[in-house]
């Protein structure tokens, strides 16, 4: 090596290079020797699909609680249709409208807060929009007649196929005006996230109690099958507050297979392999998480049906191949 590989200082990085790379590759390729063959594959078979349960159902709880927040926000929409409004001021806030073929004459609209309003087809003449703020809100083929918009947040993009006549544009806002007190939804995210990882709490507290006193083994696969278990109970999801009681309960569950699957992995390798496997099922587990979110994802506004089914499956599979892995309780460490 140093008399045909090394002449160079590029030849010598090269080749320790090449050398460490084999040596990593020769020790990940003993994980699947005997002994430890047949729990590698276990292993995979584990982490893999509790990667993807997890990290799936993890990506499509918020996206489903907000669809349910807007079927039940769509439900409370109020519409008005066709009528006039004359010499008139508003000066309060306006949330969760649809005014259509409306004509407002001589109207002030005076620190006016628009939440989720939509104007269609209709007419406003001689009105003053004056420091007004708008979430979630639009114009659409309307026309506007001698109206003055002053310290306004309006953007163009919010006037769908609107005509303007002698109107005038001052001091428009710059800036997000949006805050959590305006748009509900945005603070609601955080807070559902919030209870899942607080969820986590107790599951940590019982698994760490309980992992030598009931074995790794049955906590890893018991966890595993109750969270496939309680996956079924989405179905009967149809409020904001069950299916957050359903995250709380999935993520409280599958923290304690999360750390009996450390605990077990670590302890079924040998010192020379054990890094080499664990760094594997890491890895392993990460690319599970990425297909998960994919998957899942594109699943939330199509049906709820088939994550449900995949999530159950998988858990529940994984889990019985966890309960087949050897019983590490006694074991001493090689």
């Amino acid at each position: 090596e140093i008399e045909s590989d090394t002449g160079t200082w590029y030849r010598r990085c090269f080749v320790r290079i090449r050398t460490e790379l084999y040596g990593i590759w020769l020790t990940f390729m003993r994980c699947f020797n005997y002994p430890v063959r047949d729990n590698t594959i276990k292993l995979t078979i584990v982490w893999f699909t509790l990667s993807f349960g997890y990290y799936g159902l993890s990506v499509w709880f918020p996206d489903v609680i907000k669809h349910l927040q807007s079927d039940e926000y769509a439900l409370l929409t109020r519409n008005v249709q066709r009528d006039k409004y004359a010499n008139f001021s508003i000066n309060f806030t306006m949330e969760n409208q649809i005014h259509t073929g409306m004509e407002y004459d001589n109207g002030r609209f005076i620190g006016v807060k628009f939440k989720s309003v939509t104007f269609k087809d209709s007419v406003f003449k001689s009105c003053t929009f004056e420091d007004v703020t708008s979430l979630n809100t639009y114009f659409k083929n309307c026309t506007f007649i001698d109206t003055v918009f002053d310290n306004t947040d309006f953007e163009p993009y919010k006037f769908i196929d609107s005509e303007f006549k002698n109107c005038s544009f001052f001091h428009n806002k710059t800036g997000c005006q949006i805050t959590f007190d305006d748009d509900y939804s945005a603070y609601w995210i955080y807070f559902v996230n919030f209870l899942g990882t607080l969820a986590v709490l107790p599951g940590n507290i019982v698994s760490a109690l309980l992992m030598d006193r009931i074995g790794r083994l049955t906590m890893l696969g018991g966890s595993m099958v109750l969270s496939g278990i309680s996956c079924f109970f989405l179905w009967f999801g149809t409020s904001e507050s069950m299916m957050i009681g359903m995250l709380c309960l999935y993520n409280g569950l599958t923290i304690s297979a999360w750390n009996s699957l450390d605990v077990v992995t670590v302890e079924l390798y040998p010192t020379d392999r054990r890094a080499t496997g664990f760094g594997f099922l890491n890895a392993l587990c990460k690319a599970a998480a990425v297909l998960g979110n994919l998957i899942f994802g594109s699943l939330v506004s199509i049906t709820k049906s088939i994550p449900i089914l995949l999530a159950s499956t998988v858990l529940v599979c994984g889990g019985l191949v966890g309960l087949r892995l050897p019983d590490t309780r006694t074991q001493v460490l090689m």
